[in-house]
């Protein structure tokens, strides 16, 4: 897994949320952050466009969904000339699918906007549907936020690891039967539960490392990776998170810092 960003909307000092799996069966991308930064991100890693044949965006807030805009056109400029291989596929809800078309159509160049739907396709996907990658089946899930429609997601493995992104909102009942048990549970903390105060976590409906915490406990994962944060504590903030969450967690505890790796 790299991660290649770690911040909340708003973060200065570190890229947005986002990251990639690299597998032996290709490249899978989840979120691109807010803007052409994704491209100097994936340039700082091994990345390479012809291996990425699947993505998948939560939901259409800034920091997730403008991003994709200038993959989707990087992707279509390689084919256009014949520098990239095979169908670019995208995994979204309705919402988000129809911002992306709308938005390639208005700022992308015709010839590169001709690729959508043909060669880049947008496929929406339903709460509880499962598609099967190459590497991998995935399970989409709504987790019923309170703002903009999101969705998270299971990847289950061939030899049947469970990675599961809850998205960038406080955890719903209604995805326990997706997320309790997973070897891999990424969720979003927002800021240390002492720091609530300072960041208001609740009133912008997300969680603190305490709840992550908690909850990671709850349904027995075998690893918590948090992200999505504040960035006023950058220099502190993987020891910090890190001690906070494991007063509330016996797992394996990963607070990533932009461009780390982590080994699944």
């Amino acid at each position: 897994m790299y991660v290649l960003g770690t911040g909340f909307a708003m973060a200065t000092k570190c890229f947005n949320t986002c990251f990639y799996l690299e597998t032996e069966q290709g490249l899978f991308l989840t979120d691109a952050g807010g803007g052409n930064g994704i491209l100097r991100q994936l340039e700082e890693t091994p990345f390479k466009f012809g291996d990425c044949h699947h993505m998948f965006v939560t939901h259409g807030h800034t920091d997730h969904v403008l991003g994709v805009i200038w993959v989707m056109r990087k992707v279509a400029d390689l084919m256009n000339k014949g520098k990239y291989e095979g169908q670019f596929h995208i995994y979204c809800h309705d919402v988000v699918k129809d911002m992306l078309i709308t938005m390639t159509k208005m700022t992308l160049k015709k010839k590169d906007f001709a690729r959508v739907g043909t060669d880049i396709l947008v496929h929406e996907v339903q709460d509880g549907e499962s598609v099967e990658l190459p590497f991998a089946n995935l399970t989409a899930f709504d987790i019923c936020s309170t703002k903009a429609k999101q969705f998270g997601y299971r990847l289950v493995f061939p030899d049947g690891m469970k990675f599961v992104c809850l998205g960038d909102e406080p955890y719903n009942e209604h995805d326990r039967e997706y997320a309790a048990g997973a070897d891999w549970l990424l969720a979003e903390a927002f800021c240390r539960y002492e720091d609530r105060e300072v960041f208001k976590p609740y009133e912008k409906n997300h969680s603190t490392v305490k709840e992550a915490s908690e909850l990671a406990e709850e349904l027995k994962v075998r690893n918590l990776v948090l992200y999505h944060t504040e960035d006023k504590h950058i220099a502190t903030r993987k020891q910090d998170y890190s001690t906070e969450a494991a007063k509330y967690y016996g797992g394996k505890i990963f607070v990533p810092d932009d461009l780390e790796v982590i080994d699944l």
